[in-house]
């Protein structure tokens, strides 16, 4: 299920991710603790070593020798099997935390690449039509891998810097106040600018993603028109324009660059000035005899242990602000409301007779450009209708009406008297088979295409499927037979050949209420006869619907509608509608030859 909720697009894309990761809180709490814990040992050999100076230069009189032991050479074994504990427990700590954070990221990107596909898959036809392919691909890849490099490093940096700046601190001002403020002076300055260039970056990497969807559009757009980009001897205008898009792209993260690229320069002066400072200052302080020796070699380690990490800063924010980028583009597709309702009431396909009715259905694409007006058209259980008329009529929006793909403005729509809207989606769209004009293959084999949907179907069953779709004779012919490629979209087989698979594949469904929506208007006459045969056969006892231009594949029909204008203008069968000399008869006048009167 996915976890998200459309009242949250006001907030901040890092609580809008601690929101959705509620569910990993003891994996995050885990990783975390390692995280601390790897610093409070990796911090420690400065300590180590300001003990062994201590060792050394006050022998008996040692930090050490006031636990009881008094030898120089045991002080020295004892700080040596402290030391050997401390570098396993920082090495066990470092292990822990990167195989925490990284399986973290790897579940969460998993987890939310699987919600956003899903979200993504339940939002209406319109969403799709209004973005590319290669935008929402960047979203379901790019975006959301951005999200996987940081919880890969990033949450571990900041983790660690956090950690380092608080110890460091504490043990300044317990060892030595007098000169400790000098190493913790530059912080405010550098949280102040580490805050100013993340507000900076912000704006700079949302340019980035904008720029990556358009370029990732571009390469999407033109892998699968490749051979029309061909055919057109296009190649060098279309690398033109990828190059075009792609220097976008370039330029915008050179932008984002040349702000982040500046902050560890400044860093690294204020550093070096809290460096020097605690140098000769400290340095002062033990020539005054007010610090210990040990001490001062300590809080100059303990100086470059703090600050110098702190110039990792800037890595760390650049990917913490591609991620937050990434996050508010995959939130925002979370948080698009899903305008096709699911319904509630269940509706098993066996139960299904098949009569549909419309009744004074109206709807529009776009406000103000009606393209369907009130039409009402029964359909009995178990007839076949067909719906004629010119390109633009409305044809193709009553079977989208039908299947739910868009939710109609005004009038009602039934499937054997219970409104569509109530139905379970996917009850209703398990009771209609599409055949349609433009058949989509996916990248696999033919039995895959054919089954599709359906991996309890065996062997057999889609042999018999294929037979009834009189596609058994070429594909039995093929290299692979039925486990042949058929590259993507099916671009290895002939129109007519993948027409064919899509009714075997609708044929196998057995849905009892089959949509043909212009399914012989792209294929030769040999091929168009050999589907027509194959669907008179899996037409009868079946609830038909059939849109064509070519009226001769349609003359049979129970009851034909004739379309113009987004209205039905005419009905009745074959017969009928030539004896009333109008629209159909001009029609049929025209795609027979006929001599027309003037």
């Amino acid at each position: 299920m996915t976890r998200h909720s459309s009242g949250s697009k006001a907030l901040h894309p890092l609580t809008r991710l601690l929101k959705y990761g509620r569910m990993y809180r003891s994996q995050i709490w885990s990783a975390a603790a390692c995280s601390i814990l790897n610093k409070i040992f990796d911090l420690a050999p400065p300590v180590l070593i300001g003990a062994a100076v201590d060792i050394v230069v006050k022998r008996q009189d040692s930090l050490i020798a006031a636990l009881g032991i008094t030898d120089v050479f045991q002080q020295l074994v004892a700080l040596s099997v402290i030391s050997a504990i401390i570098w396993g427990l920082e090495s066990v700590f470092e292990y822990a935390y990167a195989r925490l954070w990284r399986n973290l990221a790897q579940t969460m990107q998993h987890d939310l690449r699987l919600d956003a596909y899903q979200h993504l898959q339940n939002l209406e036809l319109a969403y799709f039509e209004d973005r590319s392919t290669g935008e929402l691909m960047s979203i379901l890849n790019d975006d959301i891998n951005q999200l996987e490099r940081f919880l890969d490093g990033g949450a571990n940096d900041i983790l660690q810097v956090i950690t380092t700046v608080v110890i460091i601190s504490s043990a300044f001002f317990i060892l030595a106040p007098t000169v400790g403020w000098m190493a913790m002076l530059p912080i405010p300055f550098i949280i102040w600018g580490a805050v100013a260039f993340q507000k900076k970056l912000a704006p700079f990497y949302s340019t980035v993603r904008e720029k990556v969807s358009f370029l990732n559009g571009r390469l999407a757009n033109n892998l699968s028109g490749m051979v029309t980009i061909k055919s057109f001897t296009a190649e060098e205008f279309e690398a033109q324009q990828v190059r075009t898009d792609s220097d976008a792209y370039r330029q915008s993260n050179r932008r984002a660059i040349a702000l982040s690229a500046a902050f560890i320069p400044l860093i690294r002066i204020l550093i070096l000035l809290a460096f020097m400072a605690i140098m000769l200052f400290g340095g002062m302080e033990v020539m005054a005899n007010r610090l210990e020796v040990g001490t001062y070699s300590v809080l100059v380690f303990l100086t470059q242990r703090l600050l110098w990490p702190l110039t990792r800063l800037g890595e760390t924010l650049d990917q913490y602000q591609r991620a937050m980028a990434s996050i508010q583009r995959v939130m925002a597709l979370l948080d698009t409301p899903i305008q096709i309702h699911p319904g509630h009431l269940n509706l098993p396909v066996h139960q299904v007779k098949g009569e549909v009715q419309f009744k004074d259905v109206s709807f529009e694409y776009y406000p103000g450009l009606p393209i369907i007006h009130n039409v009402s058209l029964t359909i009995p259980a178990g007839e076949t209708i067909a719906i004629v008329g010119s390109t633009g009529s409305g044809k193709s929006t009553l079977v989208k009406l039908l299947l739910r793909f868009y939710e109609a403005h005004t009038g009602d729509i039934t499937l054997d008297g219970v409104g569509i809207e109530t139905l379970q989606l996917k009850d209703l769209r398990q009771a209609i088979g599409l055949v349609s004009q433009d058949v989509f293959l996916f990248h696999g084999t033919v039995y895959e295409n054919i089954a599709y949907g359906q991996p309890q179907i065996d062997q057999a069953q889609v042999e018999k499927a294929a037979k009834n779709a009189e596609a058994h004779e070429f594909i039995s012919q093929l290299p692979q037979g039925y486990h042949t490629i058929v590259g993507e979209r099916g671009q290895k087989l002939s129109g007519g050949q993948r027409q064919r698979l899509a009714i075997a594949r609708t044929l196998l469904k057995d849905p009892p209420i089959l949509i043909l929506d212009e399914a012989t208007s792209a294929v030769d006459n040999e091929t168009e006869a050999a589907i027509q045969r194959s669907l008179d056969r899996i037409t009868v006892d079946r609830t038909t619907i059939a849109i064509a231009h070519r009226l001769s594949t349609i003359r049979h029909a129970d009851r034909i509608y004739v379309m113009e204008q987004g209205r039905i203008v005419e009905q009745g069968r074959h017969e009928e509608l030539l004896v009333h000399n109008g629209v159909y008869a001009q029609l049929w006048r025209v795609q027979t030859g006929q001599r027309v009167e003037v």
